[in-house]
């Protein structure tokens, strides 16, 4: 089982997208079993899989809180499998903040669900406390969506940093997945700019796919859709296949080969 964590301190970059529609194509179109974990209060990925956040009773924060294990929280999309988070998420700064081991809460969860699945996405909070912690912790790697504009490279900078300390005191094989494009329009000049300024510091770790603006990407979630159900002709859709494929050649090369044979 490999876990990655989908991180970025700024808030509307695509995170939440990223993963809801990652894992959905690496499940429909490779026949990878895949986990989703909402790690925010807020509770938009949940939402984006057509589960009301508030109408749910068992939680990643009762897991998290030992109260019930994994399995019992996990639930069916139509996709992949969800573990869902609603608004007690939003205490767990506070509530876990004596617990031992609280940075491992996370990490010693997945362990008992190893064998279950092949690939665990998690959509982190636009924050760096103890939920972002947490999902470092349990991580083998950081996929970092950034949007084409001009405070990206700051941001940037701020989830190396992060990643470096996780790294040095609490997950020593953590590493970067990639860095992935978002919200791109090349008629931009802005967008231009970034694209090329992020490559050439970053190099290898960008993804060459870039997730082009698309208006339906946007409507997808409240239809409780991916883009590939909502959408299947759209921009959305294209760019998150072919970013599937992409991730699968940095991980698993030899599956991506044999899908294409088929």
């Amino acid at each position: 089982m490999r876990i990655s964590a989908i991180i970025n301190q700024k808030g509307g970059v695509g995170k939440t997208t990223t993963t809801q529609n990652l894992a959905y194509c690496l499940q429909k179109q490779y026949k990878k079993r895949i986990l989703v974990v909402d790690l925010d209060a807020q509770g938009n990925l949940t939402d984006s899989f057509a589960y009301p956040p508030h109408t749910l009773e068992k939680t990643v924060y009762d897991v998290l809180d030992e109260r019930i294990a994994i399995r019992e929280a996990i639930v069916s999309t139509s996709g992949p499998d969800l573990l869902p988070a609603n608004l007690r998420l939003a205490s767990a700064d506070l509530s876990f903040s004596n617990k031992m081991g609280r940075e491992n809460l996370l990490k010693n969860a997945l362990a008992d669900i190893a064998d279950d699945y092949d690939y665990v996405f998690i959509d982190c909070p636009p924050s760096l406390g103890l939920m972002t912690i947490n999902a470092l912790t349990a991580a083998q790697g950081a996929l970092i969506p950034v949007q084409t504009e001009y405070y990206a490279f700051a941001g940037l900078e701020l989830v190396k940093e992060t990643i470096g300390r996780i790294k040095k005191h609490l997950n020593q094989s953590l590493a970067i997945d990639g860095i992935l494009l978002t919200l791109y329009d090349k008629r931009k000049s802005i967008a231009r700019d970034v694209e090329n300024g992020i490559f050439e510091k970053w190099g290898k770790l960008v993804f060459t796919t870039r997730i082009r603006n698309n208006v339906s990407l946007s409507e997808a979630p409240s239809f409780g859709q991916s883009i590939i159900e909502y959408k299947s002709k759209s921009y959305g859709s294209e760019d998150y296949l072919a970013l599937a494929q992409e991730f699968l050649q940095r991980f698993e090369p030899f599956s991506c080969q044999s899908k294409k044979r088929k």
